[in-house]
């Protein structure tokens, strides 16, 4: 019981976080999948059929809304749906600590990128509209790594689209989420075929699916009382130590050297978390400068 808590409120936090910046569902839900001791691949299997019931609510929202390209979501998530189930395919037949060592990594320099990302800045669309190439070379690749990492299709699709590309930000996030829905079913496709229906605890999934439901009205909340680059560079220093925790049990270093890596880890957050908030404060500054000068 105590450990289906642990996994709902894991849902819930994913859909807190996926609901603020548009991304990392599924890197958040399956890095606390694996602190709580689920094998890589059952993290990653239930990850993906949890996340069938949310991108199918997400894609209709986005739809109603008319935040969806059909065009460009077509081109993307067809190729998306082969690189996951390939994904998920070779991730069902590695051995246990080949499968665990490589998700954290990869969910490690997930978080990575979650960080640098929101520093940097999303960029703006600039480029011309996108060639199918493109399209098919970004939809196998991210959905190769959604289903290899448990998480990877939204960080990697979503800014790809954004910079290389003349769709609006709010169309590429819809287009991007809508088309999950078919990776998604693709990957637990894969899943289900390599460790069976009897290896998935559905109870797993129905409370990732609980803990995402009841965070979603609360996430639209919260997106208008925190940044959201500053809620990205919280949840990426999360992943990074709970990754690096995996990492350096695999490496079985020394204790100096483990606390070390710990506290490097953990001094490199507290400076993105410190350059994150001090450009929350100017930001707010100049506007509220602004509109005084307005007045």
């Amino acid at each position: 019981m105590r450990k289906l808590l642990l996994v709902a409120l894991a849902g819930c936090v994913a859909q807190l976080i996926d609901g603020s910046l548009g991304m990392a569902y599924g890197v958040t839900s399956t890095t606390l999948l694996l602190v709580v001791g689920m094998s890589p691949v059952l993290a990653s299997a239930s990850v993906h059929l949890a996340e069938i019931g949310t991108t199918l609510i997400s894609g209709l929202s986005h739809a109603k809304f008319g935040n969806v390209d059909w065009h460009v979501a077509r081109r993307i998530a067809l190729p998306g749906a082969v690189g996951a189930l390939s994904g998920a395919l070779l991730l069902g037949r590695l051995p246990v600590h080949l499968a665990k060592i490589w998700v954290s990594a990869f969910l490690f320099c997930l978080g990575c990128y979650l960080i640098l990302r929101c520093l940097l800045g999303r960029g703006i669309p600039h480029g011309a509209d996108p060639s199918t190439r493109t399209l098919v070379v970004t939809g196998g690749v991210a959905g190769f790594l959604d289903a290899m990492g448990g998480g990877g299709w939204g960080p990697v699709a979503t800014p790809t689209l954004m910079v290389a590309t003349r769709m609006q930000p709010s169309k590429v996030v819809g287009t991007v989420d809508t088309s999950e829905f078919l990776v998604s079913c693709a990957a637990s496709l894969g899943f289900l075929l390599t460790i069976s229906s009897g290896g998935i605890a559905f109870p797993i999934v129905a409370c990732l699916l609980l803990g995402g439901a009841i965070a979603a009205p609360v996430a639209a909340w919260l997106v208008r009382h925190m940044h959201p680059s500053l809620l990205g560079v919280a949840v990426g220093g999360l992943i990074l130590l709970s990754n690096a925790h995996t990492m350096l049990e695999t490496f079985r270093l020394p204790g100096v050297a483990a606390l070390t890596a710990y506290l490097l880890v953990g001094g490199l957050w507290l400076v993105a978390l410190a350059v994150a908030s001090g450009a929350v404060l100017v930001e707010r500054f100049y506007s509220s400068l602004q509109r005084g000068l307005e007045i």
